[in-house]
């Protein structure tokens, strides 16, 4: 008798992202923008794949992913003007048949979209935000939160600044002044005309109501994740949303450092220890679940009683998360190989 182990069987991974017939036709593991993660990948052993989706195509990309045994997606929430319903769909019904999928369509609705800001408004990175589910609960709810200051309005669902609004009273009129985080200046509205430019926002979803942070124009954290372990960071001062001239000629580009930077080592701590775990416990999201790639984009608080600063969470992306440090391919990697081994 054969009592020689046999070795384990390669494991496989497609990325896919968004594209044309084109593009399907041209993607492989040695071009494109996820070059670094296929070699990651490679490093510890599982196969990668590249998977090109689009709506005219779906059903081959449907067998294409039930041929592996996971899928890394980066697909944005809205793109060239569509959206992922009809990719979610496909993507929860290989999950069902045994694909890991990161991130999980269900896993993206918990926590990759504004509405976490609501839900989990009472953790440390918590912030005064209210949720509006309707048109006329915003219309009826909206002005008293203005008068205690600038407001940020958020779309639930979107990425690249749209759907975002900075909004303020004005001191002198009825008018209100609103900024579009994907303009340069601002307007202004009677509250009337902009509550029905954010009409189309309720079609599908809620608004979040966020308090404006004043340090804004200081810049952004962004703390990348893989699964529940700091993947590196990204800082950039920021025009979106930035009135003031001088502030908006300090914006740049992000620059990204790796986990050690020391810059950031308490937001660090805090995320690993502390926020994760209060995330996952709160969304009832199990920790396998978490995705290979996501990230937390913080402001800067009030200055806390010992000098260093507090953050407040703006945001969390998990659909489409690149670029990224350049050590983030490598955790990524990390964490498909341990996703991977569950299914053993």
């Amino acid at each position: 008798m054969d009592t020689e182990k046999q070795p384990s069987p390669r494991r496989a991974v497609a990325i896919l992202s968004r594209g044309d017939a084109a593009a399907r036709r041209e993607a492989t593991s040695k071009n494109g923008r996820f070059v670094d993660v296929f070699e990651a990948l490679t490093a510890v052993g599982v196969e990668g794949r590249a998977a090109v989706y689009d709506e005219s195509f779906a059903d081959a990309v449907r067998e294409e992913l039930l041929a592996v045994d996971g899928v890394l997606v980066w697909v944005n929430p809205i793109q060239d003007g569509r959206n992922r319903a009809s990719l979610d769909a496909l993507l929860r019904d290989v999950a069902t048949q045994g694909v890991w999928v990161s991130a999980h369509p269900d896993v993206i609705l918990k926590m990759g979209t504004k509405e976490v800001l609501y839900r989990t408004r009472s953790m440390g990175w918590g912030s005064d935000t209210a949720l509006y589910q309707t048109a006329a609960a915003m219309r009826a709810e909206l002005p008293a939160r203005l008068a205690t200051g600038p407001r940020v309005i958020k779309r639930n669902r979107g990425n690249g600044g749209q759907g975002v609004w900075k909004v303020e009273k004005l001191p002198t009129s009825s008018m209100i002044k609103v900024l579009d985080a994907t303009k340069d200046a601002p307007e202004e509205l009677t509250l009337d005309d902009f509550l029905r430019r954010c009409a189309e926002y309720f079609e599908n979803g809620s608004v979040i109501d966020q308090a404006f942070q004043p340090r804004l124009s200081e810049g952004v954290v962004r703390c990348y994740m893989a699964g529940d372990r700091c993947a590196g960071f990204g800082h950039h001062k920021v025009k979106a949303l930035v009135e003031a001239p001088a502030a908006r000629s300090e914006a740049g580009p992000r620059l990204y450092t790796s986990n050690a930077d020391p810059r950031f080592q308490r937001l660090r701590r805090l995320m690993e220890d502390e926020w994760t775990p209060q995330l996952t416990s709160l969304l009832e999201i199990a920790p396998g679940d978490l995705p290979a790639i996501w990230d937390a984009d913080f402001m800067l608080g009030q200055v806390r009683a010992d000098g260093s600063d507090s953050y407040v969470l703006g945001e969390i992306n998990v659909s489409s998360v690149h670029p990224y440090p350049d050590q983030a391919p490598a955790e990524i990697a990390r964490r498909v190989a341990d996703r991977l081994r569950l299914k053993l």
